[in-house]
């Protein structure tokens, strides 16, 4: 009996507000790279034409997925697009429930993973090679517009960029915010315990005069109109200028839950306060931490994970006292639709 309540209790969670609506396509690919010997994992949810029954998508032991149609055929008409960008060692799957939601409202969303920085890749060449991260979003964005007949037709001036944590830094590089290898090496002696300062010194990626070039680079991609930063590390190498001169409109959230690694004051708000304030909105979520933009965990995950990895079991707690992560990332959710929905009209 228990199991059964539990099955259906996770049906429940992976199930949308929203049930009523149209069902969602998904499909996932590799994109190869000759050139850079970087393939990417691509997945993509769309809005889709279709009555097939759906299957749960990064469903794991741990993490709860969310219902899609694979491969199924796209709705008619034209969508704005989303490309989501992951953290330092997460993957696509960690920001399905952010995918799901959007996708259901009808815009296309496209999530890869960078190598290098994923839960299943930590290659140290891949990870050094930080600048490639903007690029991957640029490629997703290309096979998605390559494709309409596999994902549907892309909105023309509609294409926006949300990333978390090191996905935060990526989305914010894509839109023109430029990075000063020498400035963050100086803040990070003064800051040493964020979390960024700790990902970055392990990834090393201005370890050479070449990597440290390409590091400072432009590395915009001009098609990006919009951007979402969520609880976003590595900020404060990136240079007052470049960020007073950001062309896009910003929506920067933050957890509010206080935080050694990645206090709101020295990153998400410190951002907020060097880009423009017109276009700029910034939305501390009090109850929040910075696994809060990371999927839902399942009953007994915390042990799971403490038994493979012991002290990780943290990426399923919110702050003490918080809301469910279900009703957390609901507010999210919705800050992002207004956000976009008011950009993209304009």
């Amino acid at each position: 009996m228990k199991t059964t309540f539990a099955a259906l209790l996770l049906t429940c969670l992976a199930t949308p507000a929203f049930a009523d609506a149209p069902l969602i396509g998904f499909k996932s690919t590799t994109l190869p790279d000759a050139h850079h010997a970087r393939p990417l994992e691509l997945a993509v949810w769309y809005p889709a034409n279709t009555t097939a029954t759906p299957t749960l998508i990064a469903d794991s032991v741990v993490f709860i997925g969310a219902l899609a149609v694979p491969d199924a055929p796209p709705a008619s008409g034209e969508h704005p697009l989303v490309v989501l960008s992951h953290g330092y060692g997460g993957n696509w799957g960690k920001q399905v429930w952010l995918a799901s939601a959007l996708a259901h409202q009808g815009y296309i969303v496209a999530a890869v993973n960078h190598p290098g920085t994923t839960s299943k890749d930590r290659s140290p060449q891949a990870a050094a090679a930080l600048w490639q991260r903007p690029a991957d979003l640029s490629r997703a964005i290309d096979a998605v517009l390559a494709q309409p007949k596999q994902f549907g037709a892309v909105a023309k001036n509609q294409i926006a960029a949300a990333g978390h944590s090191l996905g935060g830094w990526t989305v914010l590089e894509i839109a023109g915010a430029r990075f000063d290898p020498e400035l963050f090496s100086r803040d990070c002696s003064i800051h040493p315990k964020l979390g960024g300062c700790i990902g970055y010194q392990e990834m090393n990626p201005a370890g050479t005069p070449d990597g440290k070039a390409r590091l400072a680079a432009d590395l915009s991609d001009k098609r990006v109109t919009a951007i979402v930063s969520l609880d976003l590390g590595l900020s404060r190498g990136m240079t007052d200028a470049s960020l007073a001169a950001l062309r896009v409109p910003v929506l920067v959230i933050a957890g509010g839950v206080p935080s050694e690694d990645m206090p709101a004051e020295l990153e998400s708000a410190d951002l907020a306060k060097r880009l423009p304030t017109a276009s700029t909105r910034y939305v501390a979520i009090s109850d929040a931490n910075h696994f809060s933009f990371m999927s839902i965990c399942k009953p007994g995950a915390v042990a799971l994970i403490e038994e493979r990895s012991p002290g990780d079991g943290m990426i399923c707690r919110d702050g003490e006292g918080a809301r469910p992560r279900a009703q957390i990332q609901k507010q999210v959710t919705a800050l992002i639709s207004d956000f976009l929905a008011q950009t993209f009209q304009r």
